[in-house]
């Protein structure tokens, strides 16, 4: 079976790696249409072909405006050219499509169209996007998502056939666990020698990390939190309220570096308001770190395997004593790292995962 995944978003996520990897091992003729990477190495291609198809012409800054308008530009000319191009693929299975109202009309016709609904909705939608996302739903002859949680938001908030829904999960990410050439801890924070509570990933308002600091200034644990990712918000009253024992790494971290940050991370915390599911979760699982994690979206699914603890979403004094039981409690952490660990290589491992999609793949034929 030929299959292009398609990710015509800013870069490529491990996410992709990952799913092409594991489908071109199950037997598939795999092509991954995606986008110029550059923000740090791009993984080897495990039995795939990559096509930088996307934004190959990217001038500016990352982040300006200038660079978003060029990408705008280059987007229509790009997603037709695809169009002509997916001839050669049996099934073409789209992971983001970015400029709703425009894709709705570039999608291609001549083959099975799936799409994976890695965020149901929009958080922040601009104008006309919503919409335009329920058309592309109601276009594609498959939507993917990642939990149950996920499936009854699109079959009862939007209407979409219960047909029309696959729940495929997400995977975790093993293949971070051997990066080639991997990174050291920073010298300053390779030098902590008292336990370290992870929050990692991209800084949005939704992530909760206010409740987080909240928590931390009434847990007042004899630990270090560590705050680590990009800002995509304004962080600096976040920042002059917390803590001396908040460490704060506010800026992107690629794969070749981030193993260190889980590999040290006595406990890793998502305390999340919102989310279907988050890729910093199948990182941690594939690092086997103990989880603690707000009860939003697809969380609890996951905490099910044994991986993780829940709270309440927003619930500071929830978090305080939730962190303090565990920062206190060695065996508790061990068994979430024990059930991580089982959780990555059963019901999240990405061979069982491709078998799913082909199966959803050969349905649709």
């Amino acid at each position: 079976m030929r299959v292009d995944v398609v990710d015509p978003s800013a870069y490529t996520p491990p996410y992709d790696h990952a799913l092409c990897a594991a489908l071109a091992r199950a037997g598939a003729e795999v092509r991954l249409q995606t986008s110029r990477f550059d923000y740090g190495p791009v993984p080897a291609a495990e039995g795939y072909e990559r096509v930088e198809r996307f934004y190959r012409r990217t001038p500016g800054r990352a982040g300006s405006r200038a660079r978003f308008a060029a990408k705008l530009a280059q987007h229509g000319p790009d997603m037709l050219a695809y169009r002509r191009a997916a001839d050669a693929a049996d099934v073409v299975h789209f992971q983001w499509l970015t400029v709703q109202p425009v894709d709705v009309r570039l999608l291609p016709s001549a083959r099975p169209v799936v799409l994976t609904a890695h965020d149901v909705l929009p958080r922040e939608p601009r104008r006309g996007q919503l919409s335009a996302q329920r058309r592309l739903y109601d276009r594609v002859d498959a939507v993917v998502v990642h939990s149950e949680h996920g499936r009854a938001r699109l079959v009862d908030a939007l209407g979409i056939a219960p047909e029309k829904v696959s729940v495929i999960p997400h995977g975790a990410f093993q293949h971070l666990t051997h990066v080639p050439g991997e990174r050291s801890l920073p010298d300053e924070l390779a030098a902590v020698e008292r336990p370290v509570v992870l929050c990692f990933g991209l800084m949005r308002p939704y992530k909760g990390i206010d409740a987080l600091l909240d928590a931390w200034r009434a847990a007042a644990p004899a630990a270090e939190l560590w705050i680590v990712g990009m800002p995509r918000m304004d962080i600096a009253a976040l920042r002059a309220s917390a803590p001396p024992s908040v460490r704060w790494v506010p800026r992107f971290v690629a794969d070749d570096e981030l193993g260190a940050y889980f590999r040290r991370a006595d406990l890793v915390v998502l305390p999340y308001r919102e989310i279907d599911q988050s890729g910093v979760l199948f990182t941690a699982l594939a690092f086997g770190a103990p989880l603690l994690l707000s009860d939003v979206g697809g969380f609890a699914e996951v905490a099910a395997h044994g991986a993780a603890a829940l709270v309440a979403p927003g619930d500071a004094d929830a978090l305080a004593g939730e962190l303090t039981r565990l920062l206190g409690d060695g065996a508790a952490r061990e068994r979430l790292a024990a059930g991580a660990r089982a959780a990555a290589a059963g019901a999240y491992s990405w061979d069982v995962i491709a078998a799913r999609h082909l199966a959803l793949y050969g349905a649709l034929r």
